[in-house]
């Protein structure tokens, strides 16, 4: 392991983090441990590994790995998807709490959050969360809120969010702060900087990177949050295969590599996409006339890899795009190394208020003349 004292860059710290200790003949690559019980005695001491639903040393390297990265005082807890992970966050709403939540994000999380009022009567207040007004007047209004739910950039629509603001506004009004940081990533943004609670991540994107594994992360400094979420996970059962851990570590390796590759394409293809005359609307934060650029300049180290596009003469137009394509994947998901896109409104659980001719672009690591060009072609073809 490196020397803790000296302060690393995160694109040091996704390829040293989570390594064995260094010794002769020590392996450089921790090892995938297969087993689903362990040689244990009596009752077991804190720590002590008897049972693979509780804990397994493969997941060690990768929780230290993210924990690092997230510069959390804790490590991470990985979970067999992202919806495990943010069920396990949005457990820390109390029966009849309310949860705030942004109107664009992640279609499941908004069903799951929906879903939880029927079950344990939660209340869920819908809210532009770029609005920080708006978020401010919700988290003082009505029943007393138990947690702020923020995405930045959202999903799919790419808004950005005050977290430092939004932050001390929730804590004033006792709300827990949780962070879905998939799409910026660590290397982008770190919001237990701006003092957030938890951080959730579906690993199965960036953070892995290969569109091969599905799982999920969750992170929180406090021991008792902690501890909640761990709970959670045991008595669950959402916990991930060794084998895709060890998988996702491996990816983790090039995350710098990858998003330093997809986010200065993504800027380029924005710039072009907001020049076409097939295209009625772009959003990407790198853009000068983005809503969200001005404060995704000041608050992250980067625009993330994600554009938005809506292409003239609407959903039929878009799906026209999607049909075109050929280096292109059309396929949902994102963060891989390959380019996909998709019409987002295509599934019942998006947001009502998201256009239905937006096209999420995911941007990988291929040439970006190439990816102009397959995805321009496909855009004129649906143009005319």
């Amino acid at each position: 392991m490196p020397d803790p004292s000296l302060p690393l860059d995160p694109s040091t710290v996704v390829v040293t983090a989570g390594r064995p200790e260094r010794s002769p003949g020590a392996p450089v690559n921790p090892p995938v441990v297969l087993s689903s019980t362990f040689v244990s005695t009596g009752v077991p001491p804190a720590g002590e590994l008897f049972y693979g639903r509780n804990d397994t040393p493969t997941w060690h390297p990768f929780e230290l790995a993210l924990g690092a990265l997230e510069q959390s005082a804790r490590p991470a807890l990985v979970f067999g998807s992202g919806m495990a992970a943010i069920a396990a966050a949005l457990s820390l709403v109390p029966p009849g709490g309310r949860v705030v939540l942004p109107r664009h994000a992640y279609g499941v999380t908004l069903a799951y959050a929906h879903d939880l009022t029927a079950r344990s009567g939660i209340e869920v207040t819908s809210v532009d969360i770029a609005d920080t007004a708006a978020v401010t007047a919700a988290l003082r209004a009505g029943r007393p809120a138990s947690m702020l739910w923020v995405e930045t950039p959202t999903n799919p629509m790419l808004e950005v969010a005050d977290l430092p603001a939004l932050v001390a506004v929730a804590h004033e009004a006792g709300a827990l702060v949780v962070v879905d940081n998939t799409f910026a990533t660590p290397l982008v943004q770190r919001p237990f900087a701006h003092g957030v609670d938890v951080v959730v991540h579906s690993v199965t994107k960036y953070l892995a990177g290969h569109s091969d594994v599905v799982l999920g992360a969750a992170l929180a400094d406090d021991p008792d949050l902690h501890a909640r979420l761990h709970a959670y996970r045991t008595l669950h059962g959402s916990v991930a295969g060794p084998f895709e851990v060890w998988l996702a570590l491996r990816g983790l390796r090039t995350l710098a590599l990858r998003v330093a590759r997809s986010q200065a394409s993504a800027a380029e293809l924005a710039r072009r996409l907001s020049e076409h005359p097939a295209v009625l609307e772009v959003r990407h934060p790198s853009l000068p006339a983005d809503p969200g650029h001005a404060r995704a300049s000041a608050l992250m180290d980067g625009y993330g890899s994600i554009v938005g596009v809506r292409p003239r003469g609407g959903a039929d137009a878009a799906d026209a795009v999607v049909d075109a394509v050929r280096l292109w994947v059309p396929a949902t998901s994102l963060g891989g190394v390959e380019s996909t896109l998709e019409r987002r409104r295509r599934f019942a659980t998006e947001s009502p208020t998201v256009p239905e001719d937006l096209i999420r672009l995911s941007v990988g690591i291929e040439d970006v003349e190439d990816l102009w060009s397959d995805l321009e072609r496909a855009l004129s073809r649906s143009a005319g």
